[in-house]
């Protein structure tokens, strides 16, 4: 299908996009998005804004999302590595409270495809990290909502490191899965 492989994780609607890569002596060339390609994959979403953040080993961002305006996101590591991270918090899902979470870098250069209704984040486990994403709604800084990323029922396995985990404060206090008080209702 095109010039990418849309694999399927442990929960529906979830994928990792693996983009073909065109390399020779000179270095390589790649598509990270295509509506066409999506598309044909049965992947409707109307991407409207790009982000991008630079960060240190050790840094953990998330777990993030918006409760009125909910995103889809098409993410990606454009240098290191990051142990991505989606939380399913779709009410009535047969996984909510689960995770998938996936090393992306610029080495592998797989994409995670998260659909409305997921709490996001990462974790830098290289020295350095540029992290690239499309969303399909706009930013609404009044619409924020997060999960505490140490929660035990999720129970996320992130990467052990050699370092101390650096968090904002926000990240610091997320309410847990337990006192959320939030889920996504169908049809988002």
């Amino acid at each position: 299908m095109g010039n990418f492989t849309f694999e399927k994780t442990e929960i529906k609607d979830v994928f990792v996009v693996i983009p073909k890569v065109f390399g020779d002596n000179r270095g390589y060339f790649m598509e990270t998005y295509s509506e066409k390609d999506f598309k044909e994959a049965g992947l409707n979403y109307n991407f409207v804004q790009d982000n991008q953040s630079s960060s240190t080993k050790g840094v953990l961002r998330g777990l993030h999302f918006q409760k009125t305006y909910p995103q889809a996101k098409l993410v990606r590591v454009l240098k290191g590595e990051v142990y991505d991270v989606a939380v399913d918090l779709r009410e009535n899902s047969e996984t909510f409270g689960k995770y998938v979470g996936v090393l992306l870098s610029s080495e592998n250069k797989k994409q995670l495809l998260i659909p409305r209704g997921f709490a996001h984040g990462f974790l830098v486990v290289s020295e350095t990290a540029e992290f690239a994403y499309k969303c399909d709604d706009f930013y609404h800084p009044e619409d924020e909502g997060g999960l505490l990323f140490s929660d035990e029922t999720v129970n996320i396995s992130w990467p052990k490191l050699d370092c101390e985990l650096k968090l904002s404060e926000k990240d610091k206090i997320h309410p847990t899965l337990k006192n959320l008080n939030f889920k996504f209702k169908e049809g988002i």
